[in-house]
């Protein structure tokens, strides 16, 4: 892939998701947190590239993947008013359409298109495919740490923006925002488990499924940005206080820091 691939790729980015703010506050909110976004995880690949001292090349391709691994989003959004995918559609495969309709990824060469669509395809399994290999999976990996990384800041600044004025909160909230949580959850992540998104039945729940994220890290200094952005203890501050949750408190900051001494 050269630059000027990139920069293409960049302009029609911006030029594709300013047609999806419109008049309606709600809208343009949800828009703008979903553009938001793939812009600090460009950022956040960056970051990660650098310290995994990947070529040009790997990181215009890893770029590349930041920019579009969410472009399913505005459309599901506009047509769904929801970034839900079990109630709603698979916002991955539906990047991959938008992709190939406008026929973005043509210019470039079979390999490397085929790199990015399956890191866009499996950015957002539960577990990536036992089939991924090379390139392929080492791409997907990144995506899905630098994913998770802008997901843990944009949580956090959620939280507190909630707490601080839920009446003014103007974002999707997809779960009930109750005091109950499920032990059925607590119990998976202190198995060392990860969480199905299917059977989150409250906001709580929401909450113990990101912690449960930090088993699915693929790269340490992924979590070492974790850990000096204090996104776990952020997010365990707005769980009930309970005996449980200190239990799984524990869990999660003595994995990362196992983790980080002794190499995922």
């Amino acid at each position: 892939m050269e630059q000027k691939h990139l920069e293409n790729f960049k302009a029609w980015f911006d030029e594709y998701v300013v047609g999806f703010y419109n008049d309606d506050e709600y809208n343009n909110a949800n828009i703008k947190l979903k553009d938001d976004h793939t812009r600090r995880t460009c950022e956040y690949t960056r970051y990660l590239a650098a310290h995994l001292q990947l070529d040009d090349n790997q990181k215009r391709i890893a770029q590349a993947i930041a920019l579009f691994h969410d472009i399913g989003r505005f459309s599901q959004f506009r047509d769904y008013q929801t970034y839900n995918d079990p109630k709603s559609v698979n916002h991955c495969m539906l990047g991959l359409k938008v992709l190939r309709q406008h026929k973005i990824l043509d210019p470039l060469d079979e390999n490397e298109r085929q790199i990015i669509e399956k890191a866009i395809q499996c950015h957002g399994m539960r577990k990536l495919p036992a089939s991924l290999n090379g390139d392929s999976l080492f791409f997907a990996k990144i995506i899905r740490d630098v994913d998770k990384l802008d997901i843990f800041y944009i949580v956090t600044t959620q939280y507190i923006e909630y707490e601080e004025n839920p009446d003014e909160f103007k974002l999707e909230v997809e779960l009930p925002n109750v005091p109950e949580y499920s032990s059925d959850i607590v119990k998976e992540i202190l198995a060392g488990k990860r969480v199905d998104y299917n059977v989150l039945k409250t906001w709580n729940d929401m909450k113990l499924l990101q912690l449960a994220w930090i088993y699915d890290v693929n790269f340490i200094p992924t979590l070492e940005r974790i850990k000096q952005e204090k996104f776990l203890e952020s997010i365990i501050s707005y769980l009930p206080q309970a005996e449980d949750i200190e239990k799984v408190k524990e869990k999660v900051l003595n994995y990362i820091d196992y983790a980080i001494e002794n190499g995922i």
